[in-house]
């Protein structure tokens, strides 16, 4: 559907701390975009390939804060194994993570 099926995956940190032990995949967990460690102010994006994806289901970001707090955001919708956005952007901050999407044109 879109880029090969799949969805762009941006995280920012803009937190004052380090990111580590960064996973991104999907309910059904056929494919994961795995980074060690994000630093304050840096960004990656990556492409999440969801070609082996058959089903319904959401994105997963898990990640371990700088006092050793693993946090889960579970968001969107994905269905019969398709994305209906083009990307995802997640903003870290002390305290909350924000999430956008961004849809086709």
């Amino acid at each position: 559907m879109f880029k090969n099926n799949g969805i762009e995956m941006t995280i920012k940190n803009h937190s004052n701390k380090p990111i580590t032990n960064i996973e991104f995949t999907t309910t059904e967990k056929l494919s994961v975009i795995k980074v060690d460690r994000i630093e304050p102010n840096e960004s990656i994006t990556e492409f999440l390939s969801m070609r082996k994806n058959k089903t319904d289901g959401a994105y997963s970001l898990v990640f371990t804060r700088a006092n050793g707090e693993k946090e889960t955001a579970d968001v969107g919708y994905y269905t019969n194994g398709f994305s209906l956005e083009i990307g995802v952007d997640f903003t870290i901050k002390n305290d909350t993570t924000i999430v956008n999407f961004d849809l086709p044109k």
